[in-house]
C-alpha cells in the first residue's frame, strides 16, 4: 500500500504550483463550505484571539486560514520532488548566517516556533542551508502508510527525526555534538498540571515545558523562529536570537517570550497560523494551575 500512495503522490508532485494550488482551491470549498472541517473551532479561536476586530474581519481571517492550511498540505507533497534550486526559490531563509556564527562558536542551538505555514517547506529549506546537523522533534502518524511516508519527505533534505514518544533515546545519539534542535513551542500539554500556564492572546492556555527544560539542561542558544508567506506558495523565515546563556534567565523567562513572539508573529499575519486546534481547550483553574502561573 505504501508504493501505491507513495507511487501517486510523486507522480502528483510533478504538477506545477499553479495546477497544485487550482486542486487547493478545490479542496478548499469543499473543506470550509461542504464538510466546514472544524469551522466552528477556527472561529471560536479568532473570536478569542481577536475580540476587537469583526465578525466579517475574522470570517475573512477563517477563509484565508482554510486556503493557507489546505496549500500547506499541497505544498508538501510537491517535496516529494521537488529540487533544491526550486526549493531555495521558494523559501528564504533569510538571517540564516545567525545560525552560522552561533555553530563559529561551538555551542548547540533550540529554535522554538509556531505552527506556522509552511513548516514543512522550511523543516527542509532550513535543512539545507544550515551547517548543524538539523534535528526536529515530530509527533507519529497513527497511519503507518502516512507515517513512512512524512519520515522520508522529511528527511529527504537531510533532516535527522527524532521521535517525540522516544525523545530521550534518541537524542543522546547527537547530543554528544554540535547540533539544531527545532521545537514546536505552541502545542498543547499532555497534561495541564505540569505544564506552564501563561495568557495567551489575553486567556490562560498551557504549554509544554520540554523546550526551556532541554534549553537549561544542555545550556543551548535559544533562538525564535518565524515563518511568514510572502505570496502564495512563497515563504520566508526570520530567527531572533534570544539568548546564548538560558540558565542566567528565571524558570518561565523563555517560554514567556516564546509565547510573546508567536502572538506577535501572527497578528503580522493572521491568516498563516494553524487555527483549527484547540489551543485553549482546558480551562485555567486557580487553585489546579496556579503555581505553574509564568506572569
Amino acid at each position: 500500500m505504501y508504493y501505491i500512495v507513495y507511487a501517486l503522490l510523486y507522480l502528483v508532485s510533478l504538477l506545477p504550483f499553479r495546477v497544485l494550488h487550482i486542486i487547493s482551491d478545490g479542496i478548499y470549498l469543499l473543506l470550509y463550505h461542504g464538510f466546514k472541517y472544524r469551522r466552528d473551532v477556527v472561529l471560536g479561536n479568532l473570536q478569542i484571539a481577536f475580540p476587537e476586530k469583526t465578525e466579517a474581519e475574522r470570517i475573512k481571517i477563517a477563509k484565508e486560514f482554510y486556503s493557507s492550511f489546505i496549500d500547506n498540505f499541497i505544498e508538501t507533497v510537491k517535496l516529494l520532488s521537488m529540487s533544491e534550486r526550486t526549493l531555495n526559490k521558494h523559501f528564504k531563509c533569510e538571517n540564516k548566517q545567525l545560525l552560522d556564527e552561533l555553530y563559529l562558536t561551538g555551542q548547540s542551538v533550540q529554535v522554538h516556533l509556531g505552527h506556522f505555514f509552511n513548516w514543512e517547506m522550511a523543516n527542509a529549506a532550513h535543512s539545507v542551508n544550515t551547517i548543524y546537523p538539523f534535528l526536529v522533534v515530530y509527533m507519529p502518524i497513527k497511519n503507518k502508510v502516512f507515517e513512512r511516508l512524512f519520515v522520508h519527505l522529511r528527511k529527504r533534505f537531510g533532516t535527522k527525526l527524532i521521535s517525540a514518544n522516544s525523545f530521550r533515546r534518541d537524542f543522546l545519539t547527537y547530543s554528544k555534538e554540535e547540533y539544531c534542535l527545532v521545537l514546536v513551542g505552541d502545542q498543547n500539554a499532555g497534561s495541564a498540571t505540569n505544564a506552564y500556564w501563561l495568557p495567551f492572546f489575553g486567556k490562560m492556555a498551557p504549554f509544554v515545558r520540554g523546550p526551556e527544560r532541554g534549553a537549561h539542561l544542555n545550556n543551548t542558544a535559544v533562538v525564535m523562529g518565524n515563518i511568514s508567506k510572502v505570496k502564495r506558495g512563497y515563504y520566508k523565515s526570520e530567527l531572533v536570537l534570544l539568548t546564548t546563556d538560558p540558565r542566567s534567565l528565571p524558570e518561565g523567562e523563555i517560554t514567556r517570550q516564546m509565547i510573546r513572539f508567536i502572538e506577535d508573529s501572527i497578528r503580522k499575519q493572521p491568516s498563516n497560523y494553524l487555527w483549527s486546534h484547540r489551543r485553549w481547550k482546558v480551562a485555567y483553574d486557580e487553585k489546579l494551575h496556579g503555581h505553574l502561573k509564568i506572569e
